[in-house]
């Protein structure tokens, strides 16, 4: 007897196996995750991973990642089980295939805040479960994904948006760079001329086109006619040693009410958090009235929840967007 074959495991590392389709769709149930919540106060009854037990490995300390995947699982009906990077021995107490094979046998996913990129990818290529990136030393994808939608929900998302990262070539640049390879949009970073991006990845991108990406070194040209200014630590989780030394080389990359005051009217204040004030920003630009900051920061638990019900439901997932689909061309038909 003939038997359909088993659905591929889907993974989120990263946007290389997404299209600019897929990733408005994605925007588009992250509205209706987010309407969920709202008209429920009392109590969340949206629940499409009721009894999905998802594993978190977290090597580096967490804010924001942890307690929005945390509470996300938990309202999506699912179980976290958390796990310390440290204690568990990721490549030193326990093989990396040996953990994502046992993980896949307790569990439904796998959530990981790694180091290294190739621990990720290892834990993706030997899990049968789906493996999502809550953040490495390459890439944070939930974030620049959780950033874009944020614009997005708020209509500021175009296709000429000028988006302005100004400080490090770190992992949160490498993934804005990333999607610029999906989405039309125009990506600048501001960068000292020894801290540039990951070659590979800006190479990918440019290559694939959708947007463009340019580097520069002198944040206030950046800065001039920018949409949204955007910015991160200057010393990220490992590079304690270096702090005193980032601090002088960095020094004229803060966004400031100088710098704010290049770009356009409208533009709006990014950054992933944590900050630190003072340094990369000025307390009174993270407090003023062009910073959206705290939205982007909310919207982490959204668009996971999105990601979780994609990789865990996915046929609750295509039904939504069945049911949206029906639902725009009845509304275009009405009028």
């Amino acid at each position: 007897m003939d038997t359909a074959p088993a659905a591929a495991k889907r993974d989120f590392l990263g946007f290389s196996h997404l299209d600019a389709g897929k990733i408005i769709e994605l925007f588009d149930f992250s509205l209706f995750i987010k309407k969920k919540r709202r008209e429920a106060p009392s109590g969340y009854t949206y629940r499409p991973i009721e009894g999905k037990t998802v594993a978190m490995i977290f090597n580096k300390p967490s804010l924001r990642t942890r307690v929005s995947f945390e509470l996300g699982i938990h309202e999506l009906g699912g179980y976290s089980i958390n796990l310390d990077g440290k204690s568990i021995g990721v490549n030193s107490r326990e093989a990396v295939e040996d953990i994502a094979r046992l993980l896949s046998r307790y569990n439904d996913a796998i959530v990981a805040r790694l180091h290294e990129h190739s621990v990720i990818e290892d834990l993706a290529r030997n899990a049968d479960i789906p493996v999502i990136n809550a953040l490495t030393d390459l890439s944070h994808p939930c974030q620049i994904l959780a950033d874009a939608f944020t614009l997005y929900e708020k209509g500021l998302w175009k296709d000429d948006c000028k988006i302005v990262f100004v400080g490090d070539g770190n992992n949160v640049a490498n993934s804005w760079i990333e999607l610029a390879g999906i989405l039309p949009f125009r990506f600048v970073l501001a960068c000292p001329e020894n801290h540039l991006p990951d070659a590979g990845l800006l190479e990918t991108a440019r290559a694939k086109g959708a947007g463009t990406v340019e580097i520069v070194h002198d944040p206030f040209e950046a800065a001039r006619d920018a949409d949204v200014l955007y910015t991160d630590v200057w010393t990220s989780m490992g590079q304690e040693e270096e702090a005193a030394e980032r601090l002088e080389t960095f020094r004229d990359f803060q966004i400031n009410a100088k710098l704010l005051a290049e770009a356009r009217p409208s533009a709006v204040v990014m950054h992933c958090m944590p900050a630190h004030r003072g340094e990369e920003i000025t307390a009174e630009v993270m407090e003023g009235p062009q910073s959206i900051i705290m939205d982007e920061a909310e919207n982490r638990l959204h668009v996971q929840k999105a990601i979780l019900v994609k990789l865990l439901n996915h046929e609750e997932y295509r039904k939504f967007h069945l049911t949206h689909r029906l639902e725009n061309v009845a509304r275009k038909l009405k009028t």
